[in-house]
């Protein structure tokens, strides 16, 4: 597996209108991109710092993973994500090498991309994320 570089940090907030004037004003940069992702009942919304972004995360529903990890750990990092040029090859291989996965297979996510998690137990209590176009 190659990771190319660190796609995006995402952090869990109640509110992306009370987040995002918080985040423009500390990066010094606008948001540039408020999306929902359905599938995974989140709002997010990104902005960019160099070659990475962060991106904060909304829930839709109590039942999506973004409202339980603000119940059990409150707003915070709730992952990070690698980018790499071989999704399915990387799950794959991590997989092989014992390596605990969410994710078998790639599934949509914000912004486009082809997305998959590492468990994180596999990680010292990481999660983390791997993303491709």
């Amino acid at each position: 597996m190659e990771v190319t570089h660190i796609e995006h940090i995402g952090i869990a907030v109640k509110s992306l209108e009370a987040a995002i004037p918080v985040w423009e004003q500390m990066l010094g940069t606008k948001c540039y991109n408020i999306e929902e992702v359905a599938e995974q009942r989140v709002r997010t919304a990104f902005f960019k710092v160099g070659n990475s972004k962060i991106e904060l995360l909304e829930a839709t529903s109590p039942e999506s993973a973004i409202a339980k990890h603000i119940e059990a750990r409150g707003e915070g990092v709730q992952h990070i994500a690698f980018a790499v040029d071989n999704l399915q090859g990387s799950l794959d291989e991590l997989a092989e090498g014992g390596i605990r996965l969410i994710d078998a297979k790639p599934r949509k996510g914000a912004e486009g991309l082809n997305i998959a998690f590492i468990h994180p137990k596999s990680t010292g209590g990481v999660l983390t994320e791997l993303c491709c176009e």
